[in-house]
């Protein structure tokens, strides 16, 4: 877990990225209820200028600020959700500002293609990892395979990857990294939305 005194999690926005891989981590992160210190994150979109972009569902997002002036210092985490620009030129500032992140000692989060990226830019080469399949990366021809592993998300020296079918698992991981809950509600919060156990919102009632 990295204990960040930064409030702002960076939310990466670009067209195509794919609607529900961030959607649980940004409702539960904005919402300040069950938190260990409420209301103390806040998330804000960040971009490679500040036109409006168009997700994978249709929706405009306009960004609140412009990759290049984004400095690790100021910020707790970096979110990549999946996109269709991963293989292209237009997602390098990306991975370029994922480095930096990770250099700079500050975490990083990506899921589905992001995490494609990362490996391509042989970021997944000396962490444990995972991804949308085995195959997909080894497919990229990246160094990383012995470190690759079959769960739905991992976290290893402030990297949290994850593959496009574990949006929750993703949560999970990122809120573990973050330290947004206390253990017990992190278990409960999973326990309802990931395993789809009634007992989990109960759980949370009594918090």
């Amino acid at each position: 877990m990295t204990m960040n005194e930064n409030v702002t999690v960076h939310l990466a926005v670009h067209d195509t990225l794919a609607d529900w891989e961030y959607g649980f981590v940004a409702a539960h992160l904005n919402n300040g209820a069950w938190h260990q210190v409420p209301g103390r994150f806040r998330m804000q979109t960040v971009s490679a200028g500040l036109e409006p972009v168009t997700t994978m569902g249709g929706l405009r997002v306009l960004p609140d600020s412009v990759l290049a002036e984004l400095k690790p210092e100021d910020s707790a985490m970096l979110i990549l959700p999946g996109n269709d620009l991963w293989p292209t030129e237009a997602y390098e500032p990306y991975v370029a500002k994922a480095r930096e992140f990770l250099e700079a000692g500050v975490p990083v989060a990506a899921i589905c293609g992001a995490t494609g990226a990362l490996a391509l830019a042989g970021l997944l080469d000396d962490r444990e990892h995972t991804s949308n399949a085995a195959a997909f990366l080894d497919s990229l021809g990246y160094q990383g395979g012995a470190l690759y592993r079959e769960e739905a998300a991992v976290t290893d020296r402030g990297l949290v990857t994850a593959g496009a079918n574990a949006p929750i698992e993703f949560a999970r991981a990122i809120f573990a990294e973050l330290g947004v809950y206390e253990a017990p509600v992190l278990d409960s919060l999973y326990k309802l939305y990931g395993k789809q156990d009634p007992a989990g919102f109960y759980e949370l009632m009594a918090v």
